[in-house]
């Protein structure tokens, strides 16, 4: 079902962007048949959380030490940990290096394929994998995942191949955070978020 601007506020009203998204993710979400109540309210809830509300679509890599060691863990000791620390592009070097499709750290493909979009897609598989749904070229080009149009298209490729559509049918918080975050991290607020989406959506 179509979302208006008013109504992404009311759902997100921490917004500063409900007029820049609200186009995109109708087409992303009529791609993908988010048409019911239900789905609607557990992909823009799930995304309000993933997003900030609307207001980022490109990972805040600007760690410091203690939140290094705590974010990547095995990733750095404690004394790279304080040498990398407030250096996002090296941070994102080292922890995304060799992995996701990757290469090394000193291949700069760590930051390059570092989270975009509002269901954030990292790695190099990952942004070729999207590509191909989308039909644009994210792996030479990764930076269109923060226009408006592809953060919304490569949430909604996100949500289809995790098939988080029958989470959403069976009502189930839960299981559909699941499927973006195995950590089931801020379910809480992802609740808040999906809870007020029904109600301002009537499902």
């Amino acid at each position: 079902m179509p979302v208006s601007v008013e109504q992404l506020k009311a759902i997100m009203p921490n917004t500063k962007h409900a007029e820049d998204f609200f186009r995109p993710l109708n087409n992303a979400m009529e791609h993908v048949e988010i048409n019911t109540a239900l789905r609607t309210a557990m992909f823009l809830a799930q995304i309000a959380h993933e997003s900030q509300e609307l207001n980022r679509v490109l990972e805040n890599l600007n760690y410091g030490a203690p939140g290094l060691l705590a974010t990547f863990k095995g990733k750095f000791t404690s004394a790279e940990a304080e040498d990398y620390a407030r250096n996002p592009e090296r941070i994102a070097n080292r922890a995304y290096a060799n992995k996701l499709g990757n290469g090394n750290e000193a291949s700069g493909e760590g930051w390059r394929y570092r989270g975009r979009g509002l269901i954030q897609v990292t790695g190099k598989v990952n942004y070729a994998d999207c590509a191909k749904t989308l039909n644009i070229d994210l792996v030479a080009s990764p930076a269109l995942l923060e226009t408006p149009e592809f953060a919304a298209q490569s949430a909604a490729w996100y949500w289809q191949k995790n098939k988080i559509n029958e989470p959403a049918d069976a009502d189930d918080i839960r299981e559909a955070t699941k499927r973006i975050n195995a950590k089931l991290l801020a379910l809480k607020e992802r609740t808040g978020f999906y809870n007020r989406a029904k109600q301002v959506l009537g499902g």
